[in-house]
């Protein structure tokens, strides 16, 4: 089975960075085949939403062989990423009937709550089917310790049961 991870900032001194990485190791840990998408290396100017570049075509590659996605995405004000709303924005029928579980992350209290309800509509629109279990990161800064290992052992089993349905999802929807 084969769940990239988008990683949805680009920002420098990204937090959500260390999440991505930390779901990235337990993804592959759990038996899954995965790989981070940066929208770093994604970016198209605002106004190139073709699909046609070669960052999209790259994009729709993977997207295309996913049995599933994940997202890590911080909460910038109470929403998510502009570039990851290009990137998403990139694709519509290589989405289709792909489940999607969602990571929210923020240096607040809430990890990020308000933007994954937020995508959950966007993913909704883009005929995706998001899970039901949601990761929520919050006070991130907290999570990690200098070199990005995770504090809180309590996350490996949260991540297990969302990586559970995630791939019960996938299976589903194959059949």
């Amino acid at each position: 089975m084969y769940i990239p991870i988008i990683l949805g900032t680009a920002r420098e001194g990204r937090e959500s960075e260390k999440v991505a990485k930390f779901v990235l190791d337990e993804t592959k840990a759990n038996g899954i085949d995965s790989e981070l998408l940066d929208v770093r290396e994604f970016r198209i100017p605002a106004t190139d939403n073709t699909g046609k570049g070669a960052a999209a075509q790259k994009l729709a590659s993977k997207i295309s062989n996913a049995d599933a996605l994940i997202i890590v995405t911080p909460e910038y004000n109470h929403g998510y990423p502009g570039e990851l709303k290009m990137m998403l924005d990139l694709l519509y029928k290589e989405y289709n009937r792909k489940p999607v579980g969602i990571c929210g992350v923020s240096s607040g209290a809430l990890g990020g709550a308000r933007c994954v309800e937020q995508l959950r509509q966007v993913v909704i629109e883009l005929q995706m089917v998001p899970i039901r279990e949601a990761l929520y990161f919050p006070l991130v800064k907290d999570c990690f310790d200098a070199v990005g290992r995770i504090k809180d052992e309590a996350y490996r089993p949260r991540v297990k049961k969302f990586l559970g349905m995630l791939t019960d999802y996938a299976k589903a929807m194959k059949a």
